[in-house]
């Protein structure tokens, strides 16, 4: 029988990472899915980019994502698989139900098919950490596809560094992918509660050989918010076509270089 556990609480609290920990424990197959919460005037939802995803399946091979492409489609489970839902929630539940969140969710479950039997909220149950449960009265949203780019290294550090100090606007929540020329890719987490950064390198490292085509993504929440900047100092820390295949022609030569005995 699956076990459907939904959690939810607001941007950067760590729903992705207990996610990733009940996965983890689990026995049997398991599956995530990532919900938009209910819709607030003044609070933008994080642009669901597929970065959870990316990392949870680098992370966990065998995890399973539900997704249906179809209007009036239902989500099959195996036996004893345990499916994480993930909602961005803003405003805690009022109940430990399908009742206790917006039309909206409840709507999309209906429509799925789904009936969690777990309901966890962080900033409300005790279980859950608390550090990182933040309130927002207004908050903004963008988001930016880097599909196929590859950064420049040095220039990555430098831009993440000016992102999160204020340089584009007070940004209280970013999360990339970002691929680099060596055929890395790192997930890029930082929430203004915490006290750095985070850049985990992907177990998945691909070949140094043209334009990776794993999922790459930059989504930003915060306010006041310089989205042209931001673009333009990238578009100068992105690697060209012909910088590219210099860097990639010189590791390919490296690797083939016979390794002493």
């Amino acid at each position: 029988m699956q076990q459907v556990t939904l959690v939810s609480g607001p941007p950067g609290c760590g729903k992705t990472s207990w996610a990733r920990q009940a996965l983890n424990a689990h026995a049997g197959p398991c599956a995530y899915l990532r919900l938009a919460g209910d819709r607030h005037e003044s609070l933008q939802q994080g642009q669901d980019s597929g970065i959870d995803l990316a990392w949870l399946q680098d992370q966990i091979p065998d995890l399973r994502s539900p997704l249906t492409t179809e209007p009036g489609d239902t989500i099959t489970s195996a036996e004893d698989e345990l499916l994480v839902i993930e909602v961005q929630q803003f405003q805690p539940p009022t109940s430990k139900a399908v009742d206790g969140f917006g039309s909206e969710i409840k709507a999309i479950l209906e429509q799925l098919g789904l009936k969690p039997d777990r309901f966890l909220h962080f900033g409300q149950d005790p279980e859950l950490p608390t550090q990182d449960t933040l309130e927002f009265s207004r908050l903004e949203a963008w988001n930016m596809s880097l599909q196929g780019h590859v950064w420049d290294p040095d220039s990555l550090s430098s831009f993440w560094f000016e992102l999160v100090n204020g340089a584009y606007g007070d940004v209280y929540r970013a999360k990339a992918l970002m691929n680099l020329p060596d055929g890395r890719s790192f997930f890029c987490n930082w929430m203004v509660s915490q006290q750095g950064s985070q850049f985990l390198p992907l177990e998945t490292v691909a070949a140094p050989q043209g334009r990776p085509s794993r999922c790459s993504e930059l989504v930003v929440q915060g306010r006041a918010l310089n989205p042209a900047g931001i673009q333009s100092t990238i578009h100068d820390c992105l690697l060209a076509d012909d910088v590219l295949e210099l860097q990639q022609q010189q590791l390919r030569n490296q690797q083939a270089i016979p390794q002493p005995a």
